[in-house]
């Protein structure tokens, strides 16, 4: 019997990138400011008040976090 070897964490591909939110309202909890998304993601969507507050990738960078600045506020459609 053979057993494959167990993957290595510097080579294997991240699914997830840390990003920063930056802008919008001073009421965003700074807990939602900071979080992990998939890496490939132009837009982040944050359920606020009634409403949604959208932010886009301001940089290509590779390193983290990668910014997000605020963009517009939606509301939530009923």
């Amino acid at each position: 019997m053979t057993v494959s070897p167990q993957p290595d964490d510097t080579t294997t591909p991240c699914t997830t990138v840390l990003i920063a939110l930056e802008g919008g309202p001073a009421s965003l909890p700074p807990e939602l400011r900071s979080q992990r998304i998939s890496p490939d993601a132009p837009k982040v969507k944050v359920p606020h008040h009634g409403g949604y507050e959208h932010f886009e990738r301001s940089d290509d960078g590779d390193g983290e976090p990668l910014v997000f600045r605020w963009a517009y506020r939606s509301r939530i459609a009923e």
